[in-house]
This record gives C-alpha cells, structure tokens and sequence, in this order.
C-alpha cells in the first residue's frame, strides 16, 4: 500500500491534483481492493492461494465524473496495486490483471463498492530478461542454458548448457532445474523445482531474471 501512496502523490503532482482534494480518496478504494482479495482468496494446485483477477470499483455517479478524466491511469495504478499485494502475500492469479471503474447508481457520494472475481483465461507469464527484453510464457516449456537453441540463452560461465526450464503447470507454471551444475536460485534459494509466483527472481550465476504473472 505504500508504494501504491506514493505513486499516487506522483499522479498529485500533475494534473489530477485538483480531484483528490476532497471526497472519495483513492488510497480508501485501494484498501477496499486489497480486502476484497483477501477475503475472496482461495487454495489453488500446489497450495498456492489463487485470488481474484478480474476487479470492478463501483463509484458514485458524481465521484466517477471527478475520476473519470484520469480513469485509465487509476485502473493501472490499481491493478499494479494487486500485482504488488499478491507479491507480498504469496498469491497467485489464473489469468490476467484488469481493473475497472464503474458508475453506480445506488451508491452517494464517498461510497465505493468493490466486486471481484476468479477468471481464469489463457495462461499468463513472461519472463523479464536482465537487458529488459520480455519473454512470453504459453503452452511450451521455456528453455534456458548456456547452449545456443535454448529460448533463453545464458551467458554466463556457471549457467549450463541446458540449465533449467519452465513448464506450464496447473493454471500457472513450475520453474525447473535440469540438474545443473552450480543450480538455480529462486529469490536467492537453490531450488530442484519450483512454482513461479509473480515478481520471483530467478538467479543463474550472476544473471538474474524476473517473472512476471500478469
């Protein structure tokens, strides 16, 4: 949530400055976001929690109009905010992060109501390379190894020639090492195998790359 704040005060800053000054603020239907998920969380394939991925934040008629002209980047700024609250709580997601703002009738002015839901949709993940090249994840297994040929290639002297790989597994994928000689890290653990979560840091040597879920 504080790194949420702090975006926010960068969106203060410019020309949204004016509609956070009174009413409904957005750091309130970031909280109400974040309990939503967590009440709404369920126990996925290998134990992981699998929370909501498809979220809509109902407004007041009057507190949409006064979002409504920076709408798209509050709905960013949000669905960043579940990316990073499923990073620190070990949650999952089955398809892809949306978030959207939606005009509510039924509801005054400073009220907000928050609806989610599990989707599950096509497999999602990439890999974020260390030179910012991204990766996307499918149905293939992902190779990844010092030898050419490999979708990911290492170099680097302690990756090997076929070091690791990552499979699609259940609604996520598992990160596997191929009995590499000098293994492979996961958030600075060696791990034989392992299923990604998003904002794991997969570590080969000294090169470094990030999953991403969403």
């Amino acid at each position: 949530m504080q790194r949420f704040e702090q975006r926010l005060e960068r969106l203060v800053e410019g020309s949204f400055g004016k509609a956070f000054k009174s009413g409904l603020q957005p750091v309130e239907i970031g909280r109400k976001v974040t309990r939503e998920l967590d009440a709404h969380r369920q126990m996925g394939v290998h134990g992981v929690p699998v929370i909501p991925n498809n979220i809509g934040v109902y407004l007041s008629p009057d507190d949409f109009d006064r979002f409504e002209s920076f709408a798209d980047a509050l709905a960013r700024e949000l669905a960043e905010l579940v990316r990073e609250h499923a990073r620190d709580e070990g949650y999952q997601f089955v398809g892809s992060v949306t978030v959207h703002l939606v005009p509510d009738d039924e509801l005054r002015v400073g009220e907000c109501d928050v609806v989610s839901e599990i989707a599950a949709g096509t497999r999602v993940g990439s890999v974020l390379l260390s030179d910012g090249r991204r990766v996307a994840l499918g149905e293939a297994t992902l190779t990844i190894g010092r030898l050419p040929g490999n979708d990911v290639l290492v170099a680097d002297p302690k990756a090997s020639r076929k070091h690791a790989e990552i499979r699609p597994a259940g609604n996520g994928f598992m990160l596997v090492d191929l009995q590499s000689t000098n293994g492979t890290r996961v958030n600075g653990t060696n791990v034989g195998e392992h299923i990604l979560v998003d904002g794991d840091r997969i570590a080969i040597g000294a090169t470094e790359f990030r999953f991403e879920a969403s």
